[in-house]
């Protein structure tokens, strides 16, 4: 599977629960809504809190859309990497892992 495709779990989640995945995509969409923060740092923000809780999958999604929205390669990365006195170092490295498997 390229890292740009949606994974196949998603795709069977939303066969299988199609009502239920529309929800959870509008609550995002609507929580995206209540403020000010445009896509670009609407994303990094989600990317951060990806790696924060530790989410292979997540981090992946996020660096995708943050792409999609205008981030920069560079503008991603530093948006873990200033994880990295709140997080600590092992898990910035596992997400900046994650993030280059998404790059390239």
């Amino acid at each position: 599977m390229s890292h740009k495709e949606i994974p196949s779990h998603y795709k069977k989640l939303m066969q299988d629960y199609p009502e239920y995945m529309q929800a959870v995509n509008q609550v995002g969409e609507l929580a995206a809504k209540q403020g000010p923060l445009q896509g670009k740092t609407v994303n990094l923000i989600q990317l951060a809190a990806a790696a924060a809780y530790g989410s292979q999958g997540a981090v992946h999604s996020h660096t995708r859309r943050a792409q999609e929205a205008g981030a920069t390669p560079e503008e991603i990365r530093h948006a873990v990497i200033l994880l990295t006195s709140t997080l600590g170092f092992p898990q910035v490295s596992a997400a900046l892992s994650w993030i280059e498997e998404v790059l390239g």
